[in-house]
């Protein structure tokens, strides 16, 4: 059975979104995607959708989202460092993966951002796998 996990940010622009593309390219065999932000925006960064175009991974049709747009409860909560308090969502398992925000970055700090959330996720879904989250 695939594990629920979600990507927390405050705008659910950038680095939340970045992993939800890669959850959805390389784990769609035990992970069910989705991510949000605490706050709401206007649109996905375009740097952050060039970058993951990049990388193979489509990310034209993303849009940010709120916490009320995906499921009350997940198995997996992801918070991707923001320093935001992030409200109760209920989970069985919660981590921070403490990164900085390449948002008003050059191109290249995007794509240090991807590469990291890549592993992060490949890390994660081996996990999920092992039956250790």
């Amino acid at each position: 059975m695939k594990k629920k996990v979600a990507f927390v940010c405050v705008h659910n622009s950038c680095r939340s979104q970045m992993a939800e593309g890669w959850a959805k390219k390389l784990g769609t065999d035990v992970l069910e995607a989705y991510s949000a932000g605490t706050e709401s925006y206007s649109e996905v960064k375009p740097l952050a959708v060039q970058v993951m175009e990049e990388a193979g991974v489509d990310m034209s049709g993303h849009h940010p989202k709120l916490l009320s747009d995906i499921p009350a409860e997940v198995d997996i909560l992801i918070t991707m460092g923001c320093n935001v308090e992030c409200p109760y969502v209920p989970c069985k398992h919660r981590e921070d993966w403490g990164l900085a925000d390449p948002s008003g970055g050059p191109i290249e700090d995007y794509r240090k951002t991807r590469d990291i959330i890549k592993e992060k996720v490949e890390d994660l879904i081996q996990r999920v796998k092992n039956n250790q989250i």
